[in-house]
């Protein structure tokens, strides 16, 4: 039998055959309820007997009893079977396990499904370039890697990409700020990373407008304003506070002088591209070397300063197919209300465009650029209206891949102050959690003294997958949906559901045939194990985790749900854990147990790592 056969069908086709031969009815294979057997109960598989009561014309549990009956004796994997009321337990035969694992045990690649001749692009991180990564951008870049490994290990050919958001009102006040403040330092006068560079004077050119907006707040203008602007039961704090982007924009300095940067930008004046060239580069080198720390990459950048003019022509076509529709005003609209999505503006009066309008352009050259089936945006969730929108728009156009469009929609990551806030500074960088990561998997290593006898060189290595694995296993083990609190001191404990608990179970297994030694690979090969016919129930656990790992990366792959491996691993490391503990290994009762707990071993181990890797968690050999 194929791997890729799973168990599940065998009985649902057997089911099929029963029901015609004791009922003499024909059914559909979806009638077939199939399902993981409850912990409490003996058995494998359960199958509900409930829905063939109108073909048998009997109680449940005689047709279960009827069922279980006719599985032992025609289908050689089922062993035993028993009936709690409409559900018939299934106990998959020893031989069946032992089978699979002799099969799977020595797969460094177990779970790879095979190529589907689909292609998908996965977009993640796309961040601005007036600040470096924060934790914001690491749970979206943990997110994208490790859905596009999973989309990857389920069969499809992936393109990962991203949108740099490199032009705007933004990265102007950075460039202002280090115009008017930076007296010619760069980051390596400074010594300063290059993002955390340029991220400074963006909070600099913040506090320098929070002082503007202070002082005229107290002056003759500013009183003027609040007292004929104010609502009658607005008082002074309240107004200004409301105030505060309204005087940004018509009566700020330092807002006149960023706006008149961006125009200057736009018109393409040779000075202010050429600083604003020199300042993303300096953010461009330093997002390079944080990516290169999580371990992530890309196939392809595109930027919006390349893009933001994008998809006019679209806006056109839609209007002659009558997509789209003209206000007086020249702006142009499309109306989702029969989609329950209201009136969209998709070009502006004056004939610019709206980010919609860059998306739907984006869309199109990322299909001409690979042809892809389908794409994935890793956005936070407060764009969900934007990408129902956007995909709305695209099915109405008839784009070829419109079916294949995905918000992965994830909750915000707070801190347990309250929200981050960039401006301020009050954001948790993504290389200095890095950096505290790995400190405290050093000072746990250092109490425990397991890693003396390695080199410095190697200890820092371990040290690094340790704390990376801690950080990546917190954020990734929770449901993208969920809105999460990000807890420094929870993220890096090394005991629990984490990241390095997981490897431990790895690392055990390391151990374990390190100390075997020659034998170890001699026993590994040994059919002796196939004489080992007094599976424990342990054991038999083991190897059911095992089986069901290929369906879990489809699972993960169709929900876009990287929680599902983490939650899978974290599973198969606790019971592993348990056996370790439980079971002789090395000094079992007969060379044919040990012989089958080396290759269950080296199974698991296998599985772990190739799991973890698809969370872009790396695996030590020693802890």
């Amino acid at each position: 039998m194929s791997i890729t056969v799973h168990i599940t069908n065998i009985i649902q086709e057997n089911v099929i055959k029963a029901i015609q031969q004791l009922y003499g009815e024909t059914i559909a294979l979806e009638q077939v309820q199939v399902g993981a057997t409850r912990k409490e109960f003996e058995g494998n598989y359960t199958i509900v007997t409930f829905p063939f009561t109108k073909i048998a014309k009997k109680k449940p549990e005689e047709i279960g009893e009827e069922l279980g009956a006719y599985l032992v004796t025609q289908v050689d994997e089922i062993q035993a079977f028993n009936v709690i009321k409409g559900f018939l337990n299934l106990v998959v035969s020893n031989g069946f396990w032992m089978d699979f694992l002799e099969r799977i045990h020595h797969r460094t690649d177990y779970g790879q499904h095979p190529a589907n001749g689909e292609k998908v692009m996965v977009e993640f991180s796309s961040p601005n370039t007036n600040k470096p990564l924060h934790l914001g951008h690491i749970r979206n870049n943990l997110l994208g890697w490790s859905c596009s490994k999973i989309l990857e290990a389920a069969g499809y050919e992936v393109v990962r990409v991203q949108v740099v958001n490199d032009r705007g009102i933004a990265i102007c006040k950075s460039m202002l700020a280090w115009q008017k403040f930076g007296a010619g330092a760069t980051p390596e006068s400074t010594g300063i990373k290059s993002d955390h560079f340029v991220g400074d004077y963006y909070v600099l050119f913040e506090k320098k407008f929070q002082e503007e907006f202070k002082n005229w707040q107290q002056s003759v203008a500013g009183q003027q304003v609040f007292q004929s602007r104010k609502k009658s039961d607005q008082d002074e704090t309240t107004f200004f506070k409301e105030f505060k982007n309204l005087y940004f924009n018509e009566y700020s300095a330092l807002g006149a002088e960023a706006r008149a940067m961006l125009r200057q930008w736009e018109a393409g004046d040779a000075a202010t591209v050429a600083l604003w060239r020199t300042m993303n580069g300096w953010v461009y080198h330093g997002f390079e070397e944080t990516y290169h720390k999580l371990g992530v990459s890309f196939d392809k950048y595109y930027y919006e300063s390349n893009t933001y003019l994008l998809g006019k022509d679209i806006i056109e076509d839609g209007l002659a197919q009558g997509i789209f529709y003209k206000k007086p005003d020249g702006s142009v609209w499309v109306d989702l209300t029969d989609a329950k999505l209201d009136h969209k503006v998709v070009l502006r009066s004056d004939g610019t465009s709206v980010y919609i309008t860059q998306d739907l352009g984006t869309a199109r050259l990322r299909y001409e650029d690979f042809g892809v089936s389908r794409m994935v945006y890793v956005v936070a969730d407060e764009q969900n209206y934007h990408f129902q929108v956007l995909f709305e728009i695209l099915k109405r156009l008839g784009e070829p891949y419109a079916a294949g469009l995905h918000h992965l929609s994830y909750g915000m990551v707070d801190l347990p102050t309250g929200k981050m806030k960039s401006r301020e500074g009050t954001v948790v960088d993504a290389d200095d959690l890095i950096a505290e990561v790995i400190a405290e998997a050093r000072a746990n290593s250092q109490e425990r003294d397991t890693l003396s006898d390695v080199s410095q060189a190697e200890r820092e290595d371990i040290l690094r997958k340790i704390g990376l694995a801690a950080l990546k296993f917190f954020i990734i083990k929770v449901h993208p949906q969920k809105r999460m609190i990000f807890d420094p001191k929870e993220s890096v404990d090394l005991q629990g559901q984490t990241g390095p608990y997981v490897q431990n179970a790895y690392v055990r297994i390391q151990s374990v045939l390190r100390k075997a030694e020659d034998s170890a690979q001699a026993l590994l090969k040994n059919p002796k194990s196939l004489e080992y016919n007094t599976l424990a129930t342990d054991e038999k656990d083991l190897i059911a985790q095992l089986y069901e790992f290929p369906g879990l990366i489809q699972e993960a792959a169709r929900t876009y749900d990287p929680s599902v491996i983490a939650a899978y691993c974290y599973t198969l490391a606790k019971s592993y854990h348990k056996f370790y503990h439980d079971f002789p290994i090395l000094k079992a009762e007969s060379e044919a147990a040990v012989a089958f707990r080396l290759k269950l071993c080296s199974a698991i181990a296998h599985t772990l790592r190739f799991g973890m890797n698809l969370l872009g968690i790396e695996m030590p050999e020693r802890m």
